[in-house]
């Protein structure tokens, strides 16, 4: 993990101000939603991309595969449930 040598403290509502330079350099801008991760002892934050959600198992990841011009989001998982679905309707046919 890259150190930004920015510190910030935490105000009495539990907020925190991400810097103008990092929200610039990652691309976020105001009213943007944020994912909240938690990693041991870590808070991570990320831009949220309801974008990538899976329609099947609605598992969110940049690693998802977008079909259809966007129009079918899957994740491997649901990818397989679908392939399988398919395969056993074709073998109806």
């Amino acid at each position: 993990m890259k150190s930004t040598g920015i510190v910030r403290k935490v105000d009495e509502l539990g907020r925190v101000v991400i810097p103008i330079e990092l929200r610039r350099t990652l691309g976020i801008n105001e009213k943007d939603s944020l994912e909240i991760y938690v990693d041991d002892d870590r808070i991570v934050l990320k831009k949220y991309k309801a974008g990538m959600t899976c329609q099947i198992t609605g598992e969110i990841s940049d690693e998802n595969l977008s079909l259809a011009n966007g129009k079918l989001v899957l994740s491997r998982e649901g990818a397989e449930l679908v392939l399988n679905e398919i395969k056993s309707y074709l073998e109806k046919a």
